[in-house]
């Protein structure tokens, strides 16, 4: 088959499917995936088939889903951009949570508006692997300033709307403890919204790639978010949905790029020898903006190992797969087969931010081709 492509798995999505629609929690749980993730028409259908609701971070986004066929009552539209058709996407029951006073004004002019609407929520919190990643806090341009919620309260009341969906998001990452605090937080912020129903504590569930990184206990982190909510019934009499926005645990380990060596490149006896791949940013941009890091592996049947830095093929030198492992500025060597021109590469977890978040057309490359497997 032709490189560069990506390759997912249906049985490996499958698998993630039926693990977090097996999951409960005690006054509801609705999964959520995050549509930016990948948003190929292929997998889409199969988790809708199993059960998964989608959320949309823009309305092209939710038009999309509304063209695959997706029940506009199944997706939840939380956007930076104020949406372009939001009249059109409230007359298809889209549900829609407005993360600015700019939107939630949008939401009152808007005359197929009903009467309840969610909010986003900046909670003066947030987390991540760097500032890149992380969606809460000073630092962050998502959902309104937790101060504001008085105000919030007074404009809705004033147009005869209620708030009954609450959206918080604050980054990512894999401690259950970490996530035991923020749903304090989000809890606390529940408490200042009296009609609120519906949590949705959003994305940012870790899968391993590489190295040392820790993959989510998804079950022990369900586990402290019921114990929590419980509690917090106890506390107010209140029982609250649960709502969650796995993108990467879905998809990524579906996910393979698979690419070729173009070309091998030195720079003597006191500098690297690189690996020139047939694909870079304008598939698989993480590396360059995140300083993400992947598995990757020559096939071939050498018996040496050697040390490479594995680059792409745009004119950027920041087109780079190999970045230092916590530091995106420096460069890292991999151990990997010695290798030859022509040999076949195989860049692992793909499946999730890599295609959908591409460097789509730069150096007029073509896309890479999406493939599916059993």
């Amino acid at each position: 088959m032709p490189t560069p492509r990506y390759e997912y798995s249906r049985s490996k999505l499958q698998e993630r499917i039926q693990q977090l629609t097996n999951l409960t929690s005690p006054y509801g749980l609705l999964v959520r995936y995050a549509v930016k993730a990948n948003s190929h028409p292929t997998i889409i259908s199969q988790l809708q088939k199993g059960g998964i609701h989608f959320d949309a971070s823009s309305s092209y986004e939710a038009a999309l889903l509304l063209e695959l066929g997706i029940d506009g009552k199944h997706i939840s539209l939380s956007s930076q951009q104020s949406p372009h058709n939001l009249s059109e996407l409230l007359s298809k029951n889209v549900q829609f949570v407005a993360t600015s006073f700019h939107q939630l004004k949008l939401f009152f002019e808007t005359l197929q508006h009903g009467a309840t609407v969610g909010i986003r929520i900046n909670p003066d919190m947030g987390y991540g692997h760097n500032n890149r990643t992380s969606t809460g806090g000073v630092s962050a341009s998502f959902g309104i300033w937790h101060e504001y919620i008085p105000h919030i309260l007074s404009s809705t009341h004033d147009h005869g709307i209620s708030i009954n969906r609450l959206h918080i998001h604050v980054g990512s990452g894999a401690d259950p403890k970490v996530w035991g605090g923020v749903m304090d937080r989000a809890l606390d912020i529940t408490r200042l919204l009296p009609d609120v129903t519906s949590l949705d504590i959003g994305g940012g569930y870790k899968v391993h790639r590489f190295g040392t990184e820790v993959e989510t206990d998804i079950g022990a982190i369900i586990a402290v978010f019921n114990q929590k909510l419980q509690s917090f019934r106890a506390d107010t009499g209140r029982e609250i949905t649960l709502e969650i926005e796995p993108g990467t645990y879905l998809i990524a380990h579906c996910g393979t790029l698979v690419a070729h060596v173009d070309d091998i490149v030195d720079t003597g006896k006191n500098g690297y020898t690189f690996l020139r791949l047939n694909t870079g940013m304008n598939d698989f941009l993480r590396s360059t903006m995140y300083g993400a890091c992947h598995e990757i592996e020559i096939i071939n049947d050498s018996l040496t190992k050697q040390e490479y830095i594995v680059v792409g093929h745009n004119c950027e030198s920041g087109d780079l797969f190999t970045p230092a492992a916590g530091n995106p500025e420096a460069l890292e060597t991999r151990l990997l087969n010695r290798a030859n021109i022509g040999d076949e590469v195989r860049i692992y977890d793909t499946g999730a931010y890599c295609a959908s978040m591409r460097a789509k057309g730069y150096n007029a490359f073509p896309d890479a081709e999406e493939v599916f497997t059993d």
